[in-house]
């Protein structure tokens, strides 16, 4: 079983949620094929070296493409971070990005409730 995450993970999390945020939102729309991204959660590993980044992409259509350009961006958007963290953070923590699929879920179950 998972140990809670410290006061300083929750904290470190939500910057690093904060800012990444406000980078991809900066690319605008067209970087991302169109797509809104929206940073929906971040995790980070206890000793702060990575961050599980969850992205929700809408349209969904577009996840995987999206998916895909940000995984190709990943050491420019690290480097932006870490020019965001440098004050807080001695080591700008690893991104992986997942895909949060809770929207889609969500309309997964509307949808059903139409029915």
């Amino acid at each position: 079983m998972d140990k809670p995450e410290s006061t300083r993970q929750l904290k470190v999390a939500r910057e690093i949620q904060r800012d990444l945020a406000e980078i991809i939102r900066s690319k605008g729309m067209a970087v991302f094929a169109g797509a809104m991204v929206t940073v929906s959660e971040v995790r980070i590993s206890p000793d702060l070296s990575i961050a599980k980044v969850y992205v929700s992409i809408f349209p969904s259509a577009k996840a995987e493409q999206v998916m895909g350009i940000l995984e190709e961006n990943k050491k420019a958007l690290r480097g932006e971070l870490g020019h965001k963290v440098a004050s807080q953070l001695r080591i700008v923590p690893e991104i992986d990005f997942y895909l949060d699929s809770s929207i889609d879920y969500a309309e997964h179950i509307e949808e059903l409730l139409k029915k």
